[in-house]
Parts: C-alpha cells; sequence; structure tokens
C-alpha cells in the first residue's frame, strides 16, 4: 500500500533535503521508508512541546507553530494565497447575505412586538457585528494563520480551550451554519414549482442535500473555482437586493408609509425577549468571522484582511436596512409575521408577473452563502487537525488541486445528517447561543494579549473599548435567556462543549492513538489522493 502511495504521490522528479519545514514552521528530520517515500502518522497528532510552547519572557512573541510565511516554488504541499481584497469583499458579503434577510424579519418581529424596536435591532446587530469583525481583524493581524477563534484560543488559553472550540465548531456549529442555509435555499426553490400548497417536506430535504453536494464539489475541485463561484453569487445577490429596494422605493413614493409612521406602537419587550430577538438578528449577520478562517489564503493579509471588513459589514448592515424598510412599504407587520417567506409576498405584491425574480433571488442568495461557509469551514479542520486536535487525515490536502478535501467532505457530511434530522428554527437557537460563547471568548483573547504579549507586531489595532463591549454583550446574550426564559436545550449546549473533554484528554493529552488509524488513513490518502501538508518525498 505504501508503494501505491508513494507512486501516487510523486509530483515531481527532484530531490530535497533530508531536513525540511513542516506545516507549522518547523524543521524537521525526513523520515523515508525503505523505497525512498515518507509516510505520515494518521493518528490523532500528540500534544508535543510546539503545542503548548508560549513566551513568557515578556517580548509578547506569538507562538511560531501557528504561523506560517510565504510560500516558494519548491515549498511543501500548502494552501496558496490566493485571495485579494474583492474576494475579500465577496466572502463576507456573500456569506453573510444568505437566508437570514429572508427568514428573520418575521421572527425578529415576533419577539419584539415593535416595529421600531426591530430595526433598531436590525442596526444594532450590524454595529455588533463590524466591532466584533474589526477586533477579529487585530487577531488576524497578529496570527496570520487560517483557524480563526481556534487560532486565537491557542495563542491566549493554551491547547484544551483551542480543542473544545475546534470540537464544537467542528461537530455542530459550521455544519448547522450550512444546514439551516442549505434548508432555505431548497425550502425556497421547491416553493417556485409548488404555488397552491406548502412545499413537501421529503422534496426539501433532498433538493438540500443536493446543493450540499454541488458545493462540496465545487469547493474540492478548485480554490479558484470556489471564489469564482462566490463572487459570482455575491454580485448576483446584490442584484436581488437592489431589486428589492428600488420596489420598496417606489412604494414609498407612491405614499405607502402606514406600516411605518407608527414604528413603536406596542408594548416594549424584556430583557429575555430582546437577547432571543439578537440571536435572531445576528443569525442574518454571522459570517462576519469567516475571513479569518482562511487568512493563510489572503494576499497581504495585514492591509486585506481589515479592508474587506470595513468594505463589507457595513455593506451589508445597509442593504438589511434599506430591505426591511422596503418590506415594510410593500406589506404590514401583521402580514410579514404571516408570511412563511416575506421575500416571495414580497415579490407578489411588487414585481408582478416578474414574482418569479424573488424566489430565484433566494435560491442564489442561499447557495452563495453556503458555498462561503464550507469554503471557511473546511479550513478550520485543516488548521485544528495540523496541529494535532482532529483526524489527521482532516488536514490532508488534495495532492494536485491544493484544496483541503477531507475536511470539506467531513463537514458535508454532518451537515447533510442535520438536513434530514433538523429544522431552521431549532437549528438557529441552539447556533445563535452556542456561538457567541465563542466570539465572547475570542474577545477576552485579545484583552488577555494585549499584557501577556504587549510587545507582539499588531499591523491593525482597535481601541481596547472595542473588545470589552462586545465581551460585554456576549454574556449579555448568552445569559440573559438561561435567566428569563431557561430551557434544557442550553444546558444540553454547555454539556456538550465540556464533553469534548472526554476526547481532549485520552487523544490529545496524553497522546493515545487507536492501532487502526494508520490503516485508516492510508486508506482515504489512496480514495481521496490526498497528502499531509508536511514535506512529501520527490523521487529522482
Amino acid at each position: 500500500m505504501r508503494d501505491k502511495i508513494s507512486q501516487l504521490f510523486c509530483l515531481q522528479k527532484n530531490a530535497i533535503n533530508n531536513n525540511s519545514t513542516d506545516s507549522r514552521g518547523h524543521n524537521v528530520s525526513s523520515k523515508a521508508t525503505s523505497n525512498g517515500t515518507m509516510c505520515a502518522n494518521g493518528s490523532f497528532g500528540t500534544e508535543g512541546p510546539e503545542a503548548t510552547e508560549t513566551d513568557s519572557s515578556g517580548t509578547g512573541r506569538m507562538r511560531k507553530p501557528l504561523e506560517r510565511n510565504g510560500s516558494t516554488q519548491n515549498d511543501t504541499v500548502h494552501l496558496e494565497r490566493r485571495l485579494g481584497l474583492f474576494s475579500g469583499v465577496a466572502l463576507i458579503v456573500g456569506t453573510m447575505i444568505g437566508s437570514g434577510i429572508f427568514v428573520s424579519p418575521s421572527g425578529l418581529l415576533v419577539r419584539t412586538g415593535s416595529v421600531g424596536v426591530s430595526f433598531i435591532i436590525w442596526l444594532a446587530c450590524g454595529l455588533l457585528s463590524l466591532l466584533g469583525a474589526l477586533a477579529y481583524a487585530e487577531l488576524g493581524t497578529m496570527n496570520t494563520s487560517s483557524g480563526a477563534e481556534w487560532a486565537y484560543f491557542m495563542d491566549a488559553y493554551g491547547p484544551a480551550p483551542a480543542f473544545l472550540f475546534s470540537w464544537v465548531s467542528t461537530l455542530v456549529l459550521k455544519p448547522s451554519q450550512m444546514a439551516i442555509i442549505c434548508l432555505s435555499f431548497a425550502q425556497y426553490a421547491v416553493e417556485a414549482f409548488v404555488t397552491e400548497c406548502d412545499p413537501p417536506g421529503g422534496v426539501v430535504k433532498m433538493v438540500a442535500l443536493v446543493a450540499i453536494v454541488m458545493i462540496l464539489f465545487v469547493n474540492c475541485y478548485s480554490v479558484n473555482l470556489g471564489m469564482a463561484v462566490q463572487n459570482v453569487f455575491t454580485a448576483a445577490k446584490l442584484v436581488a437586493v437592489i431589486i428589492v429596494i428600488c420596489g420598496g422605493t417606489w412604494k414609498l413614493f407612491e405614499g405607502n408609509t402606514q406600516h411605518l409612521s407608527n414604528a413603536f406602537n406596542g408594548p416594549m419587550p424584556n430583557i429575555g425577549a430582546i437577547a432571543t430577538a439578537f440571536y435572531t438578528g445576528l443569525w442574518a449577520y454571522d459570517g462576519w468571522n469567516n475571513l479569518n478562517y482562511v487568512t493563510e489564503e489572503i494576499k497581504n493579509p495585514s492591509k486585506n484582511l481589515p479592508r474587506s471588513i470595513i468594505i463589507g459589514i457595513p455593506l451589508v448592515t445597509l442593504c438589511y436596512a434599506l430591505i426591511n424598510i422596503s418590506y415594510l412599504a410593500a406589506m404590514s407587520a401583521q402580514e410579514m409575521i404571516e408570511s412563511e417567506a416575506v421575500a416571495v409576498t414580497f415579490g407578489n405584491r411588487i414585481l408582478g408577473a416578474l414574482a418569479w425574480l424573488m424566489p430565484l433571488s433566494v435560491t442564489v442568495s442561499t447557495f452563495g452563502s453556503a458555498n462561503g461557509t464550507l469554503f471557511a469551514a473546511g479550513r478550520l479542520c485543516f488548521a485544528a487537525s495540523r496541529e494535532g486536535h482532529l483526524l489527521d487525515i482532516l488536514s490532508y490536502v488534495h495532492v494536485r488541486r491544493l484544496t483541503p478535501a477531507p475536511g470539506l467532505i467531513f463537514h458535508s457530511l454532518i451537515a447533510s445528517a442535520m438536513v434530514l434530522h433538523g429544522t431552521i428554527d431549532s437549528l438557529i437557537d441552539f447556533f445563535s447561543f452556542t456561538a457567541w460563547i465563542f466570539y465572547g471568548g475570542a474577545m477576552l483573547a485579545l484583552i488577555v494579549m494585549r499584557y501577556t504579549k504587549p510587545n507582539h507586531p499588531r499591523p491593525y489595532k482597535v481601541p481596547i473599548i472595542i473588545p470589552v463591549l462586545v465581551l460585554v454583550i456576549s454574556v449579555y446574550l448568552v445569559a440573559a435567556p438561561i435567566f428569563e426564559t431557561p430551557r434544557i436545550e442550553y444546558l444540553y449546549a454547555l454539556l456538550f462543549i465540556f464533553a469534548g473533554l472526554i476526547f481532549y484528554v485520552p487523544f490529545v493529552k496524553l497522546g493515545m492513538t487507536p492501532r487502526f488509524m494508520n490503516k485508516v488513513t492510508l486508506f482515504f490518502q489512496l480514495l481521496l489522493e490526498v497528502v499531509p501538508t508536511s514535506s512529501m518525498a520527490m523521487f529522482e
């Protein structure tokens, strides 16, 4: 089997030095087999000294294992820097504008009971997302490795909290996010052909699964193709947003302002209701941190990362505000609440014979958002597995296409399972509660590293009040629903997070490795044509 792998993974016939640089920046000695090939361990990685290396000297230097310098022509197999400013903005905007603005408006109105309060929360969610993303920009320019929160937790807290994040994100957060978006895509796509009744649940789930397979193929085939799809679909969804805004503006010019005139009628929502309303609104904004997952693939990340954030998130906030005004120019708040597809109802009232454009626009929007979500999720798997926190095979890269195919496939399988067994509402609530625990943890990590690593270069630096403010809001968003409306699901979420320690202690901390893992890894290497990002042998 090793002979087959050596033949499959022989990229060129140039010899390399016995000492080479592995994916985490360390010099390692190449371990060759009898036929001159290198083999990779197929187990959970152990928590070696590089995983816990910190700087206690006060110089503020970051851990080198998470950094990777620019590649050279003869470097090891790795992810290449291919994303420029336009692609960065497209990834943020394309991921954020997905199903949320088409699913969330009615839910937000239900939870606030007021048009005015819901509009304020929409704007507040945009501001909170921008502040959080600016703090992430500082973290991302300090440490330009992929993995976002996982990399920052490693630097601030050490391997155990980072493992818990990768555990929850890989098994729940990222797959559930993709499942929600693909279910929304399928629901709108099927509704275009079923007009007289609700779309059948089984058909909706089958269409969602087909969408996942298509997106998986695109992202496994080529990074350039994945970003091309993202760019095209982002442009298309912005056109759809412009259509909605123009339709709403036309209705306002006709004098349809009655639904906006008494915006603050009704009782004020309580503290718990505001927090859950924020969950609904923030779901529509989720994706603001996705660019941090792919920093190893951004050209000049110290400049393009913050620039993409500063351009992308205000653009999304402006679009959301104008879309909500447009909705209310065409229908009342009660009609929005009763409509299961607000955008489709809007199209039927405004566009007439062209009403079919709205379901098409929503499907385009959600497909592009799902594509960006999987693009980022695969990089989290790649980064965490490379450090030994997940199965080693998940950190491997396709030998020719240089895409993290195993991580992408793994996420897609879990998302498919969630599509088959979950509903949109239940997935959104669980996702929002759990995600903001880790968003708050990232803000705390930035504050901690201001003191533990004060002298580390920060190409982009935010005022300390920004991470403090976002941290306080994160604590509120997590705690308020628990005290206001206690639900057993919140306890399940917390238990699931800490259940990761059951796997962390034996497989990462103690380095235990099941005997069959080597054979499993070798099998998937042959099946998927993937290799580790550490040096491969080259033959003469």
